[in-house]
């Protein structure tokens, strides 16, 4: 748990003066696999590395970096008086724990053929989800811890099996027991309850709108369902082992748009 909170309490609040009356504002940690929120002026277009970031209609906006994130970023605003600004924002570099192992079955690093359709077919539609977002600002009530237990997992960790590398992790695990409780972090919309994906078994998938989706995996039990509006705090389910799981545990998984950024960082960055 040590590891987790000094990655990852740092609290950047950075004010650039775009013009006299209304600064930029960027709170979060500027580091590979976060996740920042700002604030610009009310009709201001935002970019990132030329890439038009949404604003909502308050001029808040999120940025995401992943996990390989170079050392710098480009942001660019646009006023509505056609001013331009950049900024080079700096990312700070994280270490990643690598696991090396060797040995193993080979049904425990390649799935089988049927494995692979399934997984497939759970991947087109995660993808879809994540190709719109809702235009409403639900993040802005805030995050909190999905559940209670033992950070099992962090962000960014890796292993390696009989020399094939294998996809980071992307999520925070949180092993608070069998049948334990999992909430809504934030407000937001249910867009998939899904039961029995290969990998992550029952899960649930929550827009917080523009762009933000949260998952929560492995789930015993699923509360909710697809279309469910929720607010923070509401029951999304229990603490479940099904889908690829060694033991009862909470998989929490954050993305803003295709990247995913680390829970841990969504809390610094929009935590109550």
């Amino acid at each position: 748990m040590r590891r987790i909170l000094t990655g990852c309490v740092v609290l950047l609040l950075l004010s650039v003066t775009v013009n006299a009356a209304v600064p930029l504002q960027l709170q979060g940690n500027l580091s590979q696999g976060s996740l920042v929120k700002g604030r610009v002026e009310v009709g201001t277009k935002v970019f990132l590395n030329n890439t038009a970031v949404a604003t909502t209609p308050n001029g808040f906006f999120l940025l995401a970096f992943h996990r390989e994130a170079p050392a710098t970023a480009l942001l660019k605003l646009v006023r509505d008086t056609g001013e331009t600004e950049t900024k080079t924002l700096t990312i700070a570099p994280r270490q990643w724990d690598i696991q090396r192992l060797t040995g193993l079955p080979a049904k425990m690093v390649t799935p089988d053929p049927v494995a692979e359709k399934r997984i497939a077919l759970d991947n087109a539609q995660i993808k879809a989800l994540r190709r719109n977002f809702l235009e409403i600002p639900y993040f802005e009530s805030g995050f909190i811890l999905p559940a209670k237990g033992r950070i099992s997992g962090v962000f960014g960790s890796q292993r390696i099996l009989n020399g094939k590398p294998k996809n980071p992790h992307n999520g925070l695990d949180i092993a608070g027991g069998l049948g334990g409780a999992v909430w809504a972090p934030a407000d937001g919309v249910v867009v998939l309850a899904a039961p029995d994906m290969y990998y992550t078994g029952n899960t649930v998938f929550i827009d917080h709108g523009f762009g933000l989706i949260s998952v929560y995996a492995h789930l015993q039990t699923m509360t909710v369902q697809t279309g469910q509006e929720v607010k923070q705090g509401d029951s999304l389910g229990t603490i479940g082992s099904t889908g690829r799981s060694t033991g009862p545990h909470l998989h929490w998984g954050t993305t803003l748009g295709s990247t995913h950024v680390d829970p841990a960082m969504v809390l610094e960055a929009l935590g109550n």
